[in-house]
Order: structure tokens, then sequence, then C-alpha cells
């Protein structure tokens, strides 16, 4: 049995660490004594929230602004931290946003940049950082996928569950490759979560009409990340009702259990 994963003096890299669940890691993380650098592009938050981190729990926060939308954004990062010494222990990939509407209507620039920041810098960022935790034998990778990655793909944010589904593969591709070196390898993937993503994507009308019984809050997400990483788990599914919807959307034939997503489309997304 594996022994619980402590936080305790390593230093962590948030992404999208400014609201929502990126925000939940940072006050989690150094709630059990981590060093943060988190990074996001708005730094006026990111100041704000290491402040009173620091202050509350005594750690080490950088901050570091950042568009990973920009294809030089992770080299100009990892050369930051390079510069500042500090290794990374553990690397949350938590930045994310959706691309509401249907593929044709939003054009390629969107789209490339929702490709980058969903698929390249995550990549890139474990590329670039993975070997120093294989050469000090110790660390993790959280990698911030969805439900929309484990169910099939809904009509609307077109690239959104083709994009976490490559994080789920290429996180359980980590885990083995990784395995037996002291890293732990993890894909977290929450439902509906209490955050500003579905503000920002102009879907909020339509998942406030959604039963409450299918929404977690942050806190409760990032508690069963943590749990996972505890137990070695790769894939984390937080919440009874979405570990449900995975076992029907496995179970299901193909065909039906695309039916049932395309029926519900409307309810969460806008295609229109």
């Amino acid at each position: 049995m594996s022994a619980n994963f402590d936080w305790r003096g390593q230093r962590a890299l948030i992404t999208g660490a400014s609201a929502g669940i990126g925000h939940t890691y940072a006050e989690m993380a150094a709630a059990r004594g981590c060093h943060l650098v988190l990074t996001a592009r708005r730094i006026d938050r990111l100041e704000t929230l290491a402040a009173s981190l620091r202050s509350k729990h005594g750690i080490d926060v950088d901050c570091i602004a950042a568009d990973l939308a920009d294809p030089a954004a992770v080299e100009t990062l990892c050369a930051t931290l390079a510069e500042r010494g500090l290794a990374i222990d553990v690397l949350v990939n938590n930045a994310g946003f959706g691309v509401p509407g249907a593929y044709h209507q939003s054009d390629w620039a969107t789209q490339a940049r929702f490709l980058q920041v969903m698929i390249n810098a995550p990549a890139e960022l474990v590329h670039r950082l993975l070997p120093g935790m294989r050469e000090r034998r110790r660390g993790a990778i959280i990698n911030v996928a969805s439900m929309a990655g484990l169910v099939p793909g809904s009509a609307g944010s077109t690239l959104y569950g083709g994009a976490k589904s490559m994080l789920i593969k290429f996180s359980q591709s980590l885990s083995l490759e990784t395995s037996g070196r002291g890293i732990r390898v993890q894909a977290l993937c929450p439902g509906f979560t209490y955050s500003e993503f579905h503000d920002v994507t102009g879907a909020r009308s339509l998942v406030s009409q959604m039963p409450k019984y299918l929404w977690m809050d942050a806190a409760s997400v990032v508690q069963a990340s943590f749990d996972a990483l505890d137990r070695d788990r790769v894939i984390c599914v937080p919440g009874r009702v979405n570990r449900l919807m995975k076992f029907i959307a496995k179970h299901l034939p193909d065909q039906a259990a695309l039916r049932m997503v395309g029926r519900r489309s409307k309810q969460f997304r806008r295609f229109d």
C-alpha cells in the first residue's frame, strides 16, 4: 500500500491559479506546508492570493504572470523558474477554458489558442519539469482533466472532450513510465464544479438550471484529488454521481451512450 503523499517542504507549480480549482489547489497545498509557484494571466489576483498564503502558512510563494496561449510561454516560464532557482516537485496542470458554440462558429485562431492551452502547454511543462523530478526521485504530476474526457463527446465546445481525453491517456502513460521512481501521476476528472468556468464560456444560464446534485464545490474536488494521490490512483473521479455516470457511459453500447449525451448537450453546452 502506498504511503500518503508528503506535501511538506515540496514546491508546487500551479497553472491557472487565480481562480476556481487552481486557486483551491494553492490554498490546500499551502495548508499542508507546500511552497508554491503560482501562474496565470492575472498577476494582481495571484499576488493577493500569495500574500494571504504567506501570512497564514509561512510558506514561500512566487508569482509568475504567463499566458499559456502563447507558444513561447512555457519556455519563458521555465527559464524564470531556473533564474530564481525554483525546482518544481509537484506540477498541477490546471489552466484551461472552453470555446462555446459549434466548431464552425469560431475562427481557427481561437481554436488554436485552445489547443495550445489545453494540450501543448501541459505536455511541454511535463516534458521540461519531469527530468528534475526523475533525478530527485520524487514528485507528482496532476493533470486536471474532466468527466468530459470519460464520456462520449458532446455538441458544443467541440474540442473540449477530446483535449481532456488526451490528458487522461497522457497521465496513464506517464504513470507507467515513472513507476518505481517516486513520482505519482494523476488525471483529475471532475464533473460540474462551482467556478468561473461557465461564466467565461457564456453557459452560466444553461448550467444553472441543472440539478444541484450534479454539482460539487472546488474544495471537495481538490480533497478527492489529494486523497487519490495518497493512494497513488491515476484516474480520480470525484463524487458518487460522477462515478456512476462514468460507469454507465463505460458499459452502455457506444451508440446508446452517444445518444444519451446528445440529448443532454443543450443543458450544458451552447452550440446553436
